[in-house]
């Protein structure tokens, strides 16, 4: 009787199991079947990718059944590593194709029975190295850059939104394709470059506008610091301007405008289409940057009056000058028969000479002025890190942090810390001058 009972238990126990089960089986199928078709979605692949380049590979009627599979679904909480843009993932050069630049293409066939919506739209990779032409069924939907001539210009990448024709709508499927081309200046600069970094997405277009409109949020939190700081180094320089002689600290003033041209030339960069990759390499690695590295040791020279040793200035005008050359001849698509990755090693050890030259210049001017003027060594020492951040970076010293998911470099905190310290000091010394008269 005992076991007899304990069956029956067992039996009931395994109707009730049963009939939950079949419960919450019928419960998912239908949570399924409601969500079967969604607004927007995400579209990791897999993709099928291919290096080289052929315009038939445009077709949506092309076998590309023999390519490679490439995932672009990102880790959870994944980000860029410049402005925290969400979803990334890693390029090429990690996948198999390490010393690869040039064309390759990604392509994807996709159900329109997934995607509610009579408009469609489709975000372009916001982030993308370094030029991209989107293709929809064969059709050329739009681009990131100029493919009018045998190699692209690229220019920065920013949010883009496509829309579908109205007669794709009517398709069941869709064959999407990206044509993409990056440089080996590119490749030379970043590991985890090549191709696509975060998946596009399709879906009805007020969603996809929404993603577009959240895309250019975070594209524009992460460059506004460029333009703030410059405003301030300007506002500084007009300090400067008015408190101190302008023939002793006219350095200092160049040096400060100098150096907001080149921080608000990232912003301008990312934001706008007024400049491409290979005018910028020209207008801030080329000129700007060292000129900026030659008017800083310059500006503390004058601003400590270090007037007896004007050999200084004579050896930043040569060290500048070379320092120049070194970076054009170091532009991987400059000049293509030339050891450019050698002229890119000289850069380096160049600045080294620059670091020595700006620590002696501020030895040899505390030792001058003595104690009373150590009152600018913090402000020194703050400029410098944010000069010579790829030495810091040697030291194997963070460069980016993300509060609230937004980078913000070493560089930043640094040169705004460097401008309140300066104004600290001069609003401190003005007021002891104030005092003694």
């Amino acid at each position: 009787m005992v076991v007899f009972k304990n069956n029956y238990i067992s039996v009931r126990l395994w109707l009730v199991m049963f009939i939950l089960c079949s419960c919450g089986t019928f419960k998912a199928k239908t949570i399924v079947a409601k969500d079967s078709t969604s607004t927007i979605i995400t579209l990791n692949g897999p993709w099928k990718f291919k290096t080289g380049d052929h315009m038939e590979w445009t077709a949506s009627d092309f076998d590309d059944s023999k390519w490679e599979t490439v995932d672009l679904t990102a880790p959870v909480g994944a980000h860029d590593g410049d402005v925290g843009l969400s979803g990334y993932v890693s390029g090429w050069a990690t996948r198999g194709y390490p010393r690869y630049s040039g064309y390759a293409w990604y392509r994807i066939k996709v159900s329109l029975e997934q995607v509610r919506g009579n408009v469609l739209a489709l975000t372009g990779p916001p982030a993308i190295d370094d030029a991209y032409q989107l293709f929809v069924n064969g059709v050329l939907l739009g681009s990131a850059g100029d493919f009018s001539d045998p190699v692209p210009t690229a220019y920065s990448i920013q949010p883009r939104m496509f829309l579908l024709p109205a007669n794709v709508r009517k398709e069941k499927w869709i064959t999407i394709a990206f044509r993409v081309w990056m440089s080996e200046a590119t490749l030379s600069q970043l590991p985890d470059a090549g191709g696509i970094h975060i998946a596009p997405e399709l879906g009805d277009k007020s969603s996809i506008e929404s993603k577009y409109r959240h895309q250019w949020g975070q594209t524009i939190k992460g460059y506004i610091v460029e333009v703030i700081e410059p405003i301030l180094f300007i506002l500084l320089a007009i300090m400067i301007f008015v408190l101190k002689p302008v023939k002793h600290y006219r350095w200092f003033i160049i040096a400060l405008l100098l150096l907001a041209l080149v921080r608000a030339n990232q912003a301008f960069f990312y934001w706008f289409q007024w400049e491409s990759a290979h005018e910028i390499d020209i207008v801030t690695t080329v000129i700007l940057m060292p000129l900026v590295l030659g008017s800083w040791i310059i500006a503390w020279k004058d601003w400590y009056g270090l007037d007896r040793i004007d050999w200084i200035t004579k050896i930043v005008a040569v060290l500048t000058l070379v320092y120049m050359s070194t970076q054009l001849l170091g532009l991987p698509w400059l000049f293509k028969s030339i050891p450019y990755s050698l002229f890119q090693k000289a850069s380096e050890y160049i600045r080294l000479f620059f670091v020595l030259l700006m620590i002696y210049t501020l030895f040899r001017g505390i030792r001058q002025e003595g104690k009373k003027n150590l009152i600018y060594l913090p402000a020194a020492l703050l400029l410098s890190i944010g000069l010579f951040s790829q030495e810091v970076s040697a030291l194997h010293i963070q460069g980016i942090w993300f509060p609230y998911g937004v980078g913000v470099s070493r560089t930043q905190y640094v040169y705004a810390a460097f401008v309140i310290v300066m104004l600290l000091v001069l609003i401190y010394k003005k007021r002891s001058e104030t005092k003694t008269v």
